[in-house]
């Protein structure tokens, strides 16, 4: 009886302490969930402030720039010295990016204070999936994974409104300090109850790897911000390319090379892995095209004001993560191949709703087709990102999903920019419409060459995509 009353008891505190580190994690993704809806909504009052409406893109794009280059960095370290470590740092350097953001007084100190902010928000963007690979099994990570997808429906609908509020009624500096007690809480919880076994010894850093990945990162996406600007090559264009694909190549010598490579080139040599990240860049194009130019399509073909464009998207939101939750039932009786092809042939399905939109389209019509979207994201997002948690071992698990958060990252930014080259500079009538039909009919090749991609895991063997 003793001892069944202590195994009860054990059960209770895995349990009280699994809650406390699902708590800290869907804390620390609402932070960076919100991190751009919420400035976004208050740059025209900071600039209104502090002037230099010249660097209004970069107080955003530098944060993004950090936190592409920090993710897999952290994702690294998280393997060499413990997640709960980096968690850590990453959090702190997050939490002072963001008091220095809200004592900013000059645009230039904005931009910089971002850029530490964006490193911090690396880790909490990667090192959460890697603890829910840690700490639940397979078939649980798919069901937290549903509630942390549900941490960005509720930030992209409170962003905005949380955003307003504080503007209009404190200041715009409190969106940026509000981020302290949440970061300090989550931080509390997850060193309160998470318990992990580090090895104690000398560890390898990557410094070359991390300085050319940096350095290629810099360049190509400095690139791509110019030709979003400039809709064309330029010579400078050219040039930053150029470096870019130097430094790539320069990068992946020195990952072969390496102890502890910062990116393991052997990572790719497993299915799960390569199919996940080639998916999750066509995916994350998809993604940033849909939710920046659905908007645009309300507002500039149909005429109708910026409420209907929230009412438009807002079904996304709530059905994506319902979208997760079945992804989790699903994969208790389903291979991960079976719910990836199904989440893709549902976004193939929605892309193709966006290429019939006509001028005239009801708003109820575009809100069921973001509805199926919606659920198709959460689907293969959910999926895929379970597999990469589940495809390798411990010592790995963080280097793995800083891959697929990066090429999740690099899809968003690259899709951006390669989408705004099919965009008419006119933003009302048929031009517009013209071009975003353009737009739609490459989002379906995408989500095409998503679903093809995918179908390569049907063919292979149970014992090549083993789960751990």
């Amino acid at each position: 009886m003793t001892n069944q009353v202590r195994k009860e008891e054990k059960k209770l505190n895995n349990e009280t302490k699994h809650t406390s580190v699902i708590v800290a994690l869907l804390i620390a993704t609402f932070l960076t969930a919100i991190e751009g809806t919420i400035v976004s909504t208050a740059m025209p009052k900071i600039v209104e402030d502090l002037g230099g409406s010249e660097l209004y893109t970069w107080v955003i794009s530098v944060y993004l720039l950090a936190t592409v280059i920090s993710t897999p960095v952290f994702g690294k370290l998280a393997d060499l010295y413990g997640r709960k470590l980096m968690f850590t740092i990453g959090t702190i350097i997050f939490l002072i990016g963001s008091m220095l953001s809200g004592l900013s007084q000059s645009m230039e100190q904005l931009v910089l204070f971002r850029l530490i902010q964006g490193i911090g928000a690396g880790a909490l963007t990667t090192i959460p999936f890697t603890i829910i690979g840690d700490v639940f099994e397979f078939k649980q990570r798919a069901k937290i994974q549903g509630w942390i997808s549900s941490m960005w429906g509720i930030a992209g609908i409170a962003g905005p409104l949380v955003g307003g509020f504080i503007v209009d009624t404190i200041s715009w500096h409190w969106i940026f300090y509000m981020n302290l007690p949440f970061g300090i809480i989550s931080l509390i919880l997850l060193w309160v109850s998470l318990k992990e076994k580090i090895e104690k010894k000398k560890q390898v850093i990557d410094y070359a790897g991390i300085l050319m990945f940096a350095i290629c990162m810099t360049s190509f996406l400095y690139a791509l911000t110019l030709l979003k600007e400039h809709k064309q090559l330029t010579g400078s264009i050219t040039a930053f390319l150029v470096v870019a694909l130097i430094g790539l190549c320069l990068f992946i010598w020195i990952e072969a090379k390496g102890k502890e490579p910062m990116l393991p080139l052997s990572l790719f040599k497993n299915p799960l892995i390569t199919v996940s990240n080639i998916a999750g860049f066509l995916l994350g194009f998809i993604l940033v095209t849909v939710t920046f130019y659905i908007p645009l399509w309300v507002q500039g073909v149909t005429n109708l004001n910026a409420t209907y464009s929230g009412i438009a998207m807002l079904p996304m939101s709530v059905t994506w993560p319902i979208g997760a939750i079945f992804c989790g039932k699903w994969l208790s009786n389903k291979s991960i191949a079976h719910v990836t092809l199904i989440g893709t042939l549902v976004i193939i399905l929605s892309c193709t709703g966006f290429v019939f939109f006509q001028t005239n389209t009801p708003v109820p019509i575009m809100m069921v087709v973001t509805a199926f979207i919606g659920i198709g994201f959460g689907l293969a997002f959910t999926a895929f990102t379970v597999a990469v948690q589940s495809a390798v071992e411990w010592h790995l698990r963080g280097a793995a999903m800083g891959s697929h958060n990066l090429m999740k990252n690099l899809g968003q930014t690259i899709g951006i920019a390669v989408s705004g080259l099919l965009l008419s500079d006119q933003l009302k009538g048929p031009a517009l419409e013209s071009s975003l039909h353009s737009v739609f009919i490459l989002l379906v090749i995408l989500a095409i060459c998503s679903f093809v991609v995918t179908s390569v895991l049907i063919r292979k063997k149970e014992s090549e995509l083993a789960v751990r």
